[in-house]
């Protein structure tokens, strides 16, 4: 076996103790190289090869060779988690969006912020979006050949002239549709997206694409209208404006009509607004069975249906006091706290003052209101103004790269050092904001007096 550049096999991140991969002997930091003799890319080959019986895995630990044999038991998971590509692995965006986020960030951040990524691998493992502009016929045919589906495929428009403009002129490989059509006659399922643009891709345009997509449903299974997000360090580049709230009553109403209609031919809704849109428009979002089991929550399509759903069922069932009493302090995103105002008000629980707490993103500006961009630079401007109680709560959303840290790299133990206050960071769902809320201060245990 000769020695793997680092850009061979994959890396092993994890073994699940007592698993069938550690009684197999595999280690965190072995580097899988072949399965059955088969060599291995990345860990989608993985997946591929790793259906048989028997496994024999070569691999390199610590730089020399090895090999381990796997005997696989139906229905039970191997317990080895991969590590995903490093930045210098992914197929990377040649794309110059009008509209891009990353062209719009500030010097200075940390480099994984600045990684374009368009790469077919991360679409089909973790729902990452991706252009179809530049992906080469053999990465074409290893999609088709291992049906890497569903794919997740930035669309915009479907006018070729319009898309092109939209995505900067970029070099391409072959238009969009032709190429959605090849992937969807291969049964490749698809999730589109549209970044909606005012001036740019509203209106007849919105309209285009939406049924050009639905002539390729299933295959094209749904598609997202999202608003385009703008940040206060766009500079030469394209001119943009936000989606406005009339804008968006208009996009509302015209998804909503485009639903009864696919929802008459196809027997799907097929398109949605993201809840931005909505909450922008001051619209009420649809009840929980129009998005049909909630295929693009990392849209932000069906989020904040599904909070308010999921808190109003555990809410009656709160306990009626809680001890020791505590006032807290629940910072969010400018666009969401009327509505988590609103649901927080009906907790009503002796010994618990809840307070929220909307927070303007001057780091970006103003015109990005949602929690999962808000810095923790923002948060400390904000929080030093005003009494906090015994517990402040930040969006867990905001905190990236699985290390606990807000984007401007400020961590939630830095706010508590500038503040004198407990800082936790709950999952974006409403049962973790409500164990936040009630439980336990500073290591007390919290008694809590049941109805």
């Amino acid at each position: 076996m000769t020695r793997p550049s680092s850009a061979d096999g994959v890396v092993v991140a994890g073994v699940r103790p007592g698993s069938i991969a550690s009684e197999a002997g595999l280690l965190p930091g072995d580097r899988l190289v072949a399965v059955n003799g088969t060599p291995l890319r990345d860990a989608i080959d993985f997946q591929f090869q790793s259906g048989e019986e028997t496994l024999r895995v070569d691999l390199f630990r610590e730089g020399q060779p090895a090999s381990a044999t796997i005997m696989r038991q139906w229905g039970k998971d191997l317990g080895i988690v991969l590590a995903p590509p490093r930045p210098a692995e992914i197929s990377t965006c040649a794309n110059k969006c009008v509209f891009c986020f990353i062209h719009q960030l500030p010097r200075g951040m940390r480099k994984s912020l600045y990684v374009k990524d368009d790469d077919y691998r991360l679409s089909f493992l973790h729902g990452n979006y991706i252009t179809l502009t530049d992906l080469p016929e053999e990465d074409l045919r290893r999609i088709i050949d291992q049906r890497l589906s569903p794919l997740y495929i930035s669309v915009h428009a479907t006018d070729p002239e319009l898309r092109h403009a939209l995505l900067g002129n970029p070099r391409v490989r072959g238009d969009l549709l032709p190429r959605i059509e090849r992937l969807a006659g291969a049964g490749i399922r698809m999730h589109a997206q549209i970044v909606l643009c005012p001036d740019w891709n509203g209106g007849s345009h919105l309209e285009r694409s939406v049924r050009d997509l639905a002539r390729l449903h299933p295959a094209v299974a749904t598609v997202a209208v999202v608003p385009v997000g703008l940040t206060r360090y766009r500079q030469r580049l394209p001119r943009l404006r936000p989606v406005n709230p009339d804008e968006a009553r208009t996009v509302v109403s015209s998804v909503e009509a485009w639903q009864r209609e696919f929802m008459a031919g196809l027997g799907s809704r097929f398109v949605y607004a993201a809840d931005e849109i909505y909450l922008l428009a001051r619209i009420e979002l649809p009840p929980s069975r129009h998005y049909e089991g909630f295929p693009l929550l990392e849209d932000g399509v069906g989020l904040v249906r599904r909070f308010t759903d999921g808190f109003l069922r555990v809410v009656d069932r709160l306990p009626r006091a809680v001890f020791p009493p505590r006032r807290v302090s629940v910072v969010t995103g400018e666009i969401f706290a009327p509505r988590i105002s609103a649901l927080l008000e009906r907790v009503r629980c002796d010994g618990l003052d809840v307070s929220v707490v909307p927070t303007p993103n001057e780091f970006f500006g103003g015109t990005i209101t949602v929690a999962g961009l808000l810095t923790g630079q923002d948060i400390l401007r904000v929080l030093e103004r005003r009494p906090l109680g015994d517990l402040v709560l930040v969006p867990g959303v905001a905190l990236k790269d699985g290390e606990g840290v807000f984007l401007d790299d400020l961590t939630p133990r830095d706010l508590e050092a500038r503040l004198g206050v407990r800082i936790r960071a709950p999952a974006p769902t409403p049962q973790a904001l409500l164990r936040a809320l009630l439980g336990s201060l500073g290591g007390r245990s919290p008694v809590l007096r049941a109805i």
